[in-house]
């Protein structure tokens, strides 16, 4: 501010030299009037600031330097650009309109059979619309159809060694069920509802071996083959005229027979001499004969391989058979 003071005083001084000096004829315009000769005072200047010289007013106008100490906001946003209309809805070139067709009606569902319709990859197909091997487990020869809600019993694969068809709905064993499997070995049937079985369903396989019927509703067992180690028809209808006459006689190689919980009315005769375990409780047998298990025409015979004779739960008292089962490892299990 001192600064400016003194600029502003060495500008007075020198104007008013110029105003004081020798030749005012020159200063001054021709045929103008004539200068004042009255000297300026530069009293009428104090130096000792009672001249406003902040507020001196050089250019006619008045300036308020504080003013300039407020901020001045600078604008930020930019002026909106001009809406631009959108593109005309054109399609580009090669547009092909998608048209939605109506659904189509759906056809009423054919009847779901297990007809043979011939072999597959996954084994023969059935009427469900697969294959047997994936409507059941196929594994090394072995089918497992447990508890899979079949009626009949589905075309298996003609190298099928076992097979299981347990807690089904199945009710009758036609003779073409198990035609041509010359390799099976097993035929699990356990907790259906069959009450019949076609006279040559099992008879003319080479090579079976186990039967399980039990827990249906049987009241008499087809012609088997000979070549049987294992039976099971517990827990059916079973009467003793429903079994062939010498049924077991031939099976050189049968071991188990579990016939119990039936209604047979007596033990089915002759037994095989292969046989080990023989099970008749809660059945209706009455009585026993001599040669039931034993030979009545040779004292000295023995029957080691049965061990295993369950009688309880029939109306028979074995304490009055002992010499039916005198050539026995063991006495049976029975009511006394």
């Amino acid at each position: 501010m001192c600064s400016l003071r003194m600029a502003l005083l060495c500008v007075v001084v020198a104007f008013a030299l110029t105003l004081q000096g020798p030749c005012p004829s020159v200063c001054a315009p021709q045929g103008g009037p004539e200068p004042d000769e009255q000297p300026y005072d530069l009293d009428e200047f104090d130096m000792n600031g009672e001249t406003d010289w902040e507020n001196l007013d050089l250019n006619g106008e008045n300036y308020d330097y504080e003013d300039l100490d407020q901020e001045i906001e600078v604008g930020t946003v930019a002026p909106p650009a001009p809406e631009t209309p959108p593109p005309a809805n054109v399609p580009p070139p090669e547009y092909e309109e998608e048209v939605t067709l109506p659904p189509r009606p759906i056809p009423p569902l054919a009847p779901v059979t297990l007809d043979f319709k011939g072999p597959g990859l996954f084994g023969p197909d059935t009427g469900l619309g697969m294959p047997t091997c994936l409507l059941c487990v196929c594994i090394s020869g072995s089918v497992y159809c447990d508890d899979a809600d079949l009626e009949q019993i589905p075309p298996l694969p003609k190298d099928t060694t076992h097979f299981y068809g347990r807690f089904n709905s199945i009710r009758h064993v036609k003779n073409t069920d198990f035609i041509n499997l010359n390799k099976l070995k097993s035929i699990d049937l356990t907790g259906n509802q069959i009450s019949g079985v076609d006279e040559d369903a099992f008879r003319l396989l080479p090579q079976l071996q186990n039967i399980l019927l039990a827990d249906n509703n049987l009241q008499a067992l087809p012609e088997l083959p000979p070549t049987l180690r294992y039976i099971d028809v517990r827990n059916n209808r079973l009467i003793s005229n429903g079994l062939h006459t010498e049924g077991f006689k031939e099976m050189s190689l049968l071991e188990f027979l579990y016939l119990s919980d039936n209604k047979l009315d007596y033990i089915p005769v002759p037994l095989p001499e292969s046989l080990r375990v023989l099970h008749l409780q809660n059945n209706n047998i009455q009585n026993l004969h001599v040669d039931t298990f034993c030979n009545s025409h040779d004292r000295n015979y023995i029957r080691r391989s049965l061990e295993d004779i369950r009688l309880d739960g029939n109306p028979v008292n074995i304490n009055l058979y002992a010499s039916s089962y005198i050539c026995l490892p063991r006495m049976p299990i029975g009511s006394h």
